[in-house]
């Protein structure tokens, strides 16, 4: 059963990225949006443990990485960016949606 999970706290004043991660399973799909965004970065106390994450998809919000001035140059290698569309599209693939709040 595939399984999308939804993030959208910053990994800074939440911990509901790292939480996600200690459940995710190989064949799922991660997606950063709003705040969530930032734990995508190269270079932060969260990306050694979305690095490691076994074969695990990892997806950013693209017009919520604009609003914060991210560029895609700053994320981790494998991220995909993807838009509103994407995001509906991703939800009716899933068996399931799992939002970390």
């Amino acid at each position: 059963m595939s399984t999308l999970h939804t993030v959208n706290k910053s990994p800074f004043e939440k911990r509901s990225l790292e939480s996600c991660l200690g459940y995710v399973k190989a064949g799922s799909s991660v997606l950063l949006y709003e705040d969530a965004v930032y734990g995508a970065i190269k270079g932060t106390a969260i990306a050694a443990k979305m690095s490691a994450a076994a074969d695990v998809k990892f997806f950013v919000m693209g017009p919520d990485l604009k609003a914060r001035g991210v560029s895609e140059d700053k994320l981790l290698d494998g991220i995909e960016v993807v838009d509103y569309a994407a995001f509906v599209k991703m939800a009716a693939e899933n068996d399931r949606v799992q939002a970390w709040v």
